[in-house]
């Protein structure tokens, strides 16, 4: 608690100043009706998902999920967010995470610990989906004000990303692959992604293919794909481009401009302080713990304290 006004309040610890330059790779393969981006969050996995008490097996699903946001966000062309929600009835009941269109990433699991201890009890390495349970799958875009497009889907499959396969296939009837891999290496955890998308003919890169010739190489890129290994993914002394080449030499592969991908808790004490103040002060005073209201940003997980005294007279609804 503090008896300082909101604006010389430095109580919070500074939010990481961290950047992955080159968190993204797009590429694609030329003359093929293939493109992709190649996701890896290195440091940022660990700033992320370090600031909460996660069990591993719960950390593991939000690195993934972190690595997935960022690499179907920077496919899209918007301006605000996008995320992926996960709701379900199990020991993970959420899941969350989202990335601007500047590459702002952040994420979060609630999970209730009894019901995963019992899990894990039974199973000490539980998929996805025992996780989760039975619930659903959303993305959303949404660009602010009534600019919002959501898609919604049972969730469906083992892991995170037949999740999302089982979306794209169902909501957007694209067919796509997707490689996830989050875990924790000697240096903290690290989170990645592989994803790739048939588009229309060579994808406008070189002249129209039959369809015959667009499955074919279809299934030559996603089975050069399966051969990638989670270290190899991981692995950051690999450079992305001969990470690529090595995947797809015999298809010809080029990669575009990389995308950066940054810390992106975009809580403030003043941005709570005004949602306070929609609250009457019977409301208020009902919050108050010993004199002290305190509001937890999920994605951060950082107490804002606000000593009730403070709040009398600035509330928008009297009592």
């Amino acid at each position: 608690m503090t008896d300082s006004p909101v604006f010389l309040d430095i109580g919070r610890p500074p939010v990481p100043d961290m950047v992955i330059a080159r968190g993204v790779v797009p590429f694609f393969l030329p003359n093929r009706p293939v493109r992709g981006r190649l996701v890896r969050l290195g440091a940022l996995t660990d700033a992320l998902l370090g600031r909460h008490d996660y069990h591993p097996v719960v950390a593991q699903l939000v690195g993934q999920a972190l690595a997935l946001a960022a690499g179907l966000s920077t496919a899209l062309k918007f301006r605000g967010t996008f995320s992926l929600q996960a709701k379900g009835n199990g020991s993970v009941d959420m899941l969350l995470a989202d990335c601007t269109d500047t590459g702002e990433l952040r994420g979060y699991a609630r999970s209730d610990l009894e019901m995963l201890g019992t899990l894990l009890a039974t199973d000490p390495s539980p998929s996805a989906d025992a996780v989760l349970g039975t619930g659903y799958l959303a993305f959303t875009v949404d660009q602010g004000g009534d600019d919002r497009h959501q898609g919604i889907v049972a969730i469906e499959g083992a892991n995170l990303a037949a999740m999302a396969l089982h979306y794209f296939e169902t909501s957007e009837q694209l067919r796509c692959q997707i490689h996830l891999a989050c875990e924790h290496t000697e240096a903290g955890w690290r989170a990645g992604a592989l994803i790739l998308e048939k588009v229309a003919g060579a994808g406008g890169i070189a002249p129209e293919l039959d369809e015959d010739a667009q499955n074919e190489s279809w299934r030559t890129a996603t089975a050069l794909a399966a051969t990638l290994t989670d270290r190899e993914l991981l692995d950051e002394a690999l450079p992305p481009e001969q990470l690529l080449f090595r995947l797809f030499h015999t298809e010809g592969v080029a990669a575009d401009r990389a995308r950066a991908l940054s810390y992106g808790c975009r809580c403030s004490r003043a941005r709570l302080s005004g949602i306070l103040q929609g609250f009457s002060d019977d409301d208020l005073d009902h919050m108050a713990i010993d004199g002290t209201i305190v509001m937890t940003c999920e994605f951060c997980h950082y107490d804002f304290k606000f000593p009730r005294t403070d709040m009398y007279g600035q509330t928008t609804t009297k009592r």
